[in-house]
């Protein structure tokens, strides 16, 4: 993988170890020559993700609709920031410029990219591997819930093995490597209607 799209939250949460995966993601992004793309902001984690890799040379692209930039969120320190009009635009720009996509702790809007890039995937839209960086336990409940949603029958197993998570940012970064996806389309058959 050449570069790596993060989600992760604006601001930094409650606890230390958050701002720490986020340095840590960073500094691993640049020891493997990975460009980091990410959503273009200057606070919270996206802003020490981004921070940390281009104060230890590495490659940060931002992606920032034009209504963010005017409110003064947006990073002036990276290799390149693209501007777009809307957050849709955003979200197609940032999934065209990485092999990959990690999800840090964030709220709405880390899951709303998680979800939206997970069906797009579903959908045969891309094949690229789709992982969660599980710190301190953040994503437990959220795996939780689409192991329950396989249960009841709403999604398929494949289709929840699409996305891979650690604890371990190495190991999450080698299984994303390794990742092969097997798709099922078999939520379009007319079985399932």
């Amino acid at each position: 993988m050449k570069s790596i799209l993060v989600y992760c939250g604006s601001n930094m949460g409650k606890n230390e170890i958050y701002k720490n995966a986020a340095i840590s993601l960073g500094l691993e992004l640049v020891k493997r020559n990975i460009k980091l793309v990410y959503g273009g902001g200057n606070r919270g984690l996206m802003g020490e993700i981004s921070r940390t890799v281009m104060k230890n040379g590495g490659y940060a692209i931002g992606v920032m609709p034009d209504f963010l930039v005017k409110m003064e969120v947006a990073s002036t320190e990276l290799s390149e920031m693209i501007i777009v009009e809307t957050m849709h635009q955003r979200k197609s720009k940032m999934e065209e410029l990485c092999d990959g996509v990690i999800t840090l702790p964030g709220g709405f809007g880390s899951m709303d990219e998680l979800f939206e890039i997970l069906t797009w995937g579903q959908l045969g839209l891309h094949k690229k591997p789709v992982g969660i960086l599980n710190v301190n336990g953040f994503y437990d409940h959220l795996l939780a819930q689409m192991d329950f949603m396989v249960d009841e029958g709403f999604l398929k197993k494949e289709n929840r093995n699409l996305l891979v998570f650690d604890e371990n940012i190495d190991s999450l970064l080698n299984k994303m490597s390794n990742f092969n996806p097997e798709y099922s389309k078999k939520w379009m058959d007319k079985d399932n209607i």
